[in-house]
């Protein structure tokens, strides 16, 4: 039997297939991925283990396929890719070029762009603040724009500080995720584009503000430990980290506390629009409370997979895949706590304000585990102390 045109037209029309959705431009940037990665290969592969290769491989086919997924990402890394080049051409294999140089001792050097990342994300926390409070879309806008350009800043400083640690010598070379003032900088960029991701499938920016909050507290910490401490000054590996596990485990790990992070925060603006405070400033609250969820489970999710890889990392290491060592023995409460709030959630149906408390004192254990053991304790773990 044939169909009408009025039939015709008033046929679902099948979702397209997520493959035809790709432009070409999403094609010729994981291609540009690729291409990079085959032709760091190619440069440094004889520097490389089988497993340096494999993380390098699937970084770059992750990053393409978040890149698709995400938008946003894509201008990210070519911005990310094109500035960290260009810093280090300028140092034209001399460390000490960083202070003669002018766009390296004053842009994007790995210390300055940590620093503008830094006056960024103060900048950021105050236009969210005063967008949120005056109710001004074009404040809080500002503020996301700030928040992208601390991010790229810090990724940026990061990318240029792993060729700097090259360059005092082959030995000391590393990735710079292996103290705590790397890993405070790697977690103000997760968290931040964690917030971003929920900024953009949410459409809101009512909910930067308190992020903010967090955020700018790893930013005091960075730079009293940067000016009270000189921990900026790059360090040669201790002997526990000189490994590949620490590619994988710590930004797993540090995926895990941002969303964790983010979830606290939210839950705090929850608790005060449940209070009637703010409340008209402030998504609604099935809003924040899926926030908190999503938070929660992708935090959950790789919080998971990095003790998971740290339990196989201590069994290279140390003979044995759990010890009790603090470290550990925190990082188990942390596990149980979330897996505990998510039952609550998915099986018995709870909701509301003992699920925000719950996050935000989550964040205190997390904490705990993640700076406090650090401080506080000692064991396996006790080269991370302050």
């Amino acid at each position: 039997m044939e169909l009408t045109q009025t039939q015709t037209q008033t046929l679902p029309q099948q979702p397209q297939s997520w493959l035809r959705r790709l432009s070409w431009f999403d094609w010729a940037y994981a291609a540009a991925l690729l291409i990079g990665a085959g032709v760091a290969l190619q440069l440094y592969g004889g520097y490389m283990d089988g497993y340096e290769k494999a993380i390098l491989t699937g970084a770059a086919l992750s990053v393409a396929g978040l890149g698709w997924h995400w938008k946003p990402v894509r201008v990210l890394m070519i911005v990310l890719v094109g500035v960290s080049l260009w810093s280090i051409s300028l140092y034209q294999g001399e460390l000490a070029r960083a202070d003669k140089a002018f766009f390296l001792k004053y842009m994007i050097s790995s210390q300055t762009a940590i620093m503008w990342m830094c006056f960024l994300y103060a900048m950021s926390g105050v236009s969210y603040w005063a967008g949120l409070l005056a109710r001004a879309d074009g404040l809080t806008r500002t503020g996301s724009g700030f928040l992208w350009s601390a991010t790229t800043m810090g990724l940026i400083g990061l990318m240029v500080r792993w060729y700097e640690s090259y360059l005092i010598g082959t030995d000391v070379g590393h990735i710079p995720i292996s103290n705590l003032y790397e890993v405070f900088v790697l977690f103000c960029i997760i968290t931040s584009l964690l917030y971003l991701y929920y900024e953009g499938r949410y459409a809101t920016r009512k909910l930067g503000a308190f992020v903010m909050l967090i955020i700018l507290a790893a930013v005091w910490f960075i730079l009293w430990y940067t000016f009270d401490r000189g921990a900026h000054e790059i360090q040669p590996l201790v002997p526990a980290l000189q490994s590949w596990w620490m590619k994988i485990h710590v930004p797993a790990n540090f995926i895990g506390y941002g969303a964790f992070s983010i979830a606290a925060m939210v839950g705090v603006a929850y608790l005060l629009a449940s209070k009637g405070v703010m409340t008209r400033l402030l998504p609604p609250a099935e809003v924040m409370d899926d926030v908190m969820y999503k938070a929660i489970a992708i935090g959950f999710a790789f919080f998971t997979i990095a003790t998971i890889l740290g339990a196989m990392w201590a069994a290279e290491a140390w003979g044995g895949y759990w010890s009790w060592d603090p470290k550990e023995t925190w990082a188990l409460i942390v596990w149980l706590n979330y897996a505990a709030w998510l039952h609550m959630r998915l099986i018995k149906g709870l909701r509301g304000p003992l699920l925000a408390w719950w996050a935000v004192v989550g964040l205190l254990v997390t904490t705990f585990a993640f700076i406090g053991v650090n401080m506080f304790l000692s064991g396996l773990h006790s080269y991370g102390t302050l």
